[in-house]
């Protein structure tokens, strides 16, 4: 079964910088899209960047210039270099996929959730 499995979250100080990686893994036929999605207490989840397989990106508004978001097809991981980071970027970062199973159709799959917190 496919599943995706986050690391590199952590606690830092405003200013600093964290890099989280996702890997899918399973029997995965192909992966298209993948996102960064973040979760603050009491909040909606938000989308905060997306690349899809021929690595065109998107990025929320609050994160641009700050956050890069690449990926390595070869590995099926994806990657968000956070830099700059704010206390406001505290959260729980999941990341997201769409992907095709090598049995079944295709899903969008989920995250474990890392937890990020910039504070002093």
């Amino acid at each position: 079964q496919v599943q995706l499995v986050e690391s590199g979250g952590g606690l830092v100080h405003p200013g600093g910088s964290l890099r989280l990686s996702c890997a899918a893994s399973g029997n995965i036929f192909r992966v298209y899209a993948m996102g960064w999605y973040r979760q603050a207490p009491g909040k909606q989840r938000e989308l905060v960047a997306t690349i899809t397989s021929g690595g065109s990106t998107n990025y929320a508004d609050s994160v641009k210039g700050r956050f890069t978001i690449s990926r390595d097809n070869a590995k099926n991981t994806v990657y968000l270099q956070m830099n700059s980071l704010k206390p406001e970027d505290t959260a729980v970062y999941y990341c997201n996929a769409d992907i095709r199973a090598v049995v079944g159709g295709t899903f969008d799959y989920w995250g474990q959730g890392t937890q990020v917190t910039v504070s002093s």
